[in-house]
This record gives C-alpha cells, structure tokens and sequence, in this order.
C-alpha cells in the first residue's frame, strides 16, 4: 500500500501519524486546507508586515494560498487604529478574523513565532487562543519551557513547532539555530513537540537543508519554507524552484515520515509587491503535491 493510498483510507492527519508509528493527532489541519500530498500550502503573514491583518488575508487570497500563519504583534486592520494581533486579542476581533478568513476560504494553522513563557497561566493563554482559532500548531523558539509545553501540547492536542533563526555566533546560548541541538531535545518526548524548519535560516547558518531535513525528518511538523540562489548569509528569498535548495527532495524526506503540517512560505523579500511571488511559490507547491498524487 503506498502513502496515498494511505491517506484516502485513513484522512491526512491520521495516516501521517500512522506512519510515524504514533497515536493519530486529534487536531490535523481541516481535509479542505491539504493538498493531495497531505500538507497545507500557507503563507506566513510576516511576509505581509507591511500591512494589516486584514489586508494580508486578502493578499493570501489573491497568491493562491489556501491557509495562513499568524504571528503576534501585527496590526489588525485600517479601521482598528493601532490594535495589534496577538493571544491577548479580544473575542470581537477574533470572530472577526475568523470570518475574514473564512469569507476567503482561508484556513489559519499556526500562530507564531511567539514566546511560550514557562509558567502556565502564561502559557495557557497561548493555548487557549489556539485552540479557539482551531488551529494546527503554535510555532515557538521557547526552550526554556519545554516540559511545561509538552505538557499543554499533548492537553490541548495542538502541535510545538520549534523555529530557528539563523546562527548568531555571539551568542552561545542560542542554540535552536542547529537543527541537530534541538531534535536531541524533543525527539524523546510527546509527538506533538516538533520542529518548524526555516529552511532559509539554515542556509543563512551554512547548514546543508536537505542533509539537516534527512537527519531530523520524523520530527519536521511545519516549515517557514524559502528559495535562495545561494547557500550563505545575505542571499535574499527568490521564487520557489528558481534556487539551489532542493525544495522537492525536502518535502520527499517528511513526505516518507507522513508530514501534515504546514509549509509556510516566509518571503521575505520585494515587500511591498510580493504577492506574484508568493503566487508563484505557491504554484510550486501545488504542482508538487498533483505530481507525488500521480506517483
């Protein structure tokens, strides 16, 4: 029996976890936000930060995406003044973004990056806002409260996904940049305590993304996915498949390990008038997954 025969027998969420070897999730992204390989085509809304929330749903819509990640601390909207989007949001808000969102037929799965502080009323309420948004995951660089967010995570059935910025060399303490440092650190514990790839990051650091993805693939549950031209700092985002990381074979390691989270697509480039790029980042992903369906 091959992966897709997998997921048509078993739903996307189930089957990847079925691979794993682990209990199926009880809260995968809704079937109508995957692909036919069995992940979320997103964007991140950081590559809108120019904007409100409000409008980058609307750009998320027009790039063809068909869910968004949130990250706290955006401006919600023009006629809000300066309220800002984050786990404090007030229940007006929240309804109104989740209608926004549906209105355009966009999923949100994640939230992040945001601190999870390690006390648990604090912690709490990050995870209660996720779960009142239905979300996937929560995506995070908070190591400082790993026990007490595999705790909340297998409570609230939400994913942990551990995000890494790039190497900062005068800094020894951070060490979630070195995907190898943070997989000894999870790969032991709950199977909703992950990792969220910035594929970029790595690259920025030196690291080899394909080579770090085969060493921590069965713990990959969320990508801040990018292109570059070059493996080296400085080298800005480009359009999916237009790069030298090798975005197919990436998604080909998580893809035998039953990955059904998110890819993000983090552009962080051309700012102001970045949604034909996102559109064309998205067109990759989408003839990706009709390509592995046809396999």
């Amino acid at each position: 029996m091959n992966r897709r025969h997998v997921f048509a027998l078993l739903g996307a969420g189930a089957a990847g976890a079925a691979l794993r070897g682990t209990p199926a999730l009880a809260a995968p992204i809704p079937d109508a936000a995957l692909t036919t390989a069995g992940f979320a085509i997103a964007v991140q809304a950081w590559s809108f930060n120019r904007f409100t929330l409000l409008e980058a749903l609307d750009r998320a819509a027009t790039a063809g995406v068909d869910a968004i990640e949130v990250y706290p601390g955006q401006r919600f909207s023009a006629d809000t003044g300066d309220a800002r989007w984050d786990h404090n949001a007030s229940e007006d808000l929240i309804q109104r973004f989740l209608d926004e969102a549906g209105s355009k037929g966009i999923t949100p799965v994640n939230y992040g990056v945001v601190g999870i502080p390690n006390n648990e009323g604090g912690a709490r309420q990050i995870f209660d806002f996720a779960k009142r948004l239905g979300i996937y995951g929560i995506t995070t660089e908070s190591v400082d409260s790993l026990d007490l967010s595999e705790k909340l995570a297998a409570e609230y059935k939400i994913q942990v996904c551990y995000h890494n910025h790039p190497e900062r060399p005068n800094d020894p303490n951070y060490k979630i940049w070195n995907p190898e440092w943070i997989y000894d650190q999870i790969k032991d514990r709950d199977p909703h305590m992950g990792i969220c790839a910035d594929i970029g990051h790595w690259a920025t650091s030196g690291l080899n993304p394909l080579e770090s993805i085969r060493k921590t693939a069965d713990r990959i549950n969320a990508f801040h996915m990018k292109d570059r031209s070059t493996i080296e700092q400085g080298s800005p985002d480009i359009p999916f498949g237009t790069g030298v990381i090798r975005l197919a074979a990436i998604l080909d390691e998580v893809g035998r390990h039953g990955f059904a989270g998110n890819v993000s697509i983090e552009y962080e480039a051309n700012w102001d008038h970045s949604v034909p790029d996102i559109a064309q980042c998205a067109g990759f992903l989408r003839g990706y997954a009709q390509t592995r369906q046809a396999d």
